[in-house]
């Protein structure tokens, strides 16, 4: 049985109760390693849901934040400061887009992004006032605040906090015919992940994202990707509707942006789309800070080599053979793509929590969801011995 640690007992009776974390309490890491407070080491599978691409303190990214730190770290958009020309201005041409609007979650990026759309569809395609809708798939995970949570599926996310926002319809996830079926004359926007990684790294049938490009095209309607977890090298490209050959209307993104030591997110799109926009419309005092800035840019410029795309591609190979080699030991099936799987576990065999529990026993850690489905994200430093290792390690678990 397992022994909770006293910190995990004493901030059980201090916090509300929405994560229920495994019972180990970090206190320091390194590159793809995390050390507790007794002084085990546990090899990081998860990256903070991808928010850890670059690892733990990467030594580009706490030096930025360090330089940072001793010259400005907030005015607020009431001011400009030195550093936001130029992470606007890399990131737009990282993604491919005119323009950038900065934020601090992915929830934020999502919302502005529901905003902007709903906005372009009253100003630009000439929608009647208050009549837009957006399509979005079952399954999805965009975050949690109330107008998403009201297009959610999940009813751990969605139960008991109505009424619910209206403006959404929700198809199954890479059905293109039901996509075309749900989409009128008042839809503004195709919101989806091109990867649903909370549901468990469903990849959608081949030609599904093209076909929602086509779909767009035709019909006047923006398509919004959420590359909230799949963009910024995780999948082995810098987005991941690059690998299907895709190029959305606009980008959410968020978690890596940040380095994993500040929250930043970001709108990218064109003048056409992020131009409705006006003063006062929508904002953030946080969104778009110096020292976010200052750390986020160093990320843009991490990527812009390509290094950390290759390094996910080709570990990701070995990950997923590894993997695969475990499907009729213990594994019924592997998804993903680049550093990123989502495992289902036979579920005679024990459920997704205790499986990362035996992990963590074993000193890797990753994490559990819907049932015997776990999701394996390490950081896009990790080698290909520290791969190897984890496998070995979920082997040895799928043995009992």
């Amino acid at each position: 049985m397992l022994r909770t640690p006293a910190a995990v007992q004493d901030a059980e009776r201090h916090t509300a109760h929405n994560y229920h974390p495994l019972p180990v309490v970090i206190s320091s890491a390194e590159g793809s390693w995390v050390t507790d407070v007794d002084g085990r080491r546990y090899l990081d599978c998860l990256a903070g849901y991808s928010a850890l691409n670059f690892g733990h303190r990467h030594p580009a990214l706490i030096a930025a934040a360090h330089a940072q730190l001793d010259k400005l770290t907030l005015t607020s958009r009431a001011f400009v400061h030195d550093q936001f020309a130029d992470f606007c201005r890399e990131l737009a041409a990282l993604c491919g887009k005119e323009l950038v609007l900065p934020m601090n979650t992915g929830a934020e990026a999502v919302e502005t992004g529901i905003k902007v759309a709903r906005k372009w569809g009253y100003q630009v395609k000439g929608v009647p006032a208050g009549q837009a809708n957006i399509v979005v798939a079952e399954g999805n995970f965009h975050g949690r605040t109330t107008t998403i949570v009201s297009f959610s599926t999940d009813s751990d996310a969605r139960a008991d906090f109505g009424p619910y926002t209206p403006g959404f319809r929700i198809v199954p996830y890479g059905d293109l015919a039901a996509l075309a079926e749900a989409v009128d004359e008042q839809t503004v926007a195709v919101l989806l992940e091109p990867i649903q990684g909370e549901q468990g790294v469903v990849v959608p049938p081949e030609g599904y994202l093209p076909g929602v490009r086509r779909l767009c095209d035709e019909r006047n309607v923006l398509f919004v990707a959420d590359e909230i977890q799949s963009g910024l090298g995780r999948t082995g490209a810098t987005f991941a509707c690059e690998q299907e050959g895709v190029v959305p209307d606009m980008y959410l993104l968020g978690k890596a942006l940040g380095g994993g030591i500040v929250p930043v997110s970001a709108v990218a799109a064109d003048t056409d789309v992020l131009g409705v926009l006006r003063p006062g419309q929508h904002g953030s005092t946080f969104g778009g800070n110096p020292l976010a800035c200052a750390v986020a840019t160093e990320v843009v410029r991490l990527l812009a080599t390509g290094e950390f795309q290759r390094r996910s591609a080709e570990l990701g190979e070995r990950l997923h053979a590894g993997l695969r080699a475990l499907v009729g030991s213990g594994l019924v099936a592997v998804r993903g793509r680049g550093l990123w799987a989502g495992l289902d576990i036979d579920p005679a065999l024990m459920s997704g929590r205790e499986a990362c529990e035996r992990l963590m026993e074993r000193g890797v850690l990753a994490k559990d969801t819907h049932g015997s489905t776990i999701r394996l994200a390490p950081p896009l430093v990790i080698t290909a011995e520290e791969i190897d290792h984890a496998v070995a390690q979920l082997a040895a678990v799928l043995a009992g």
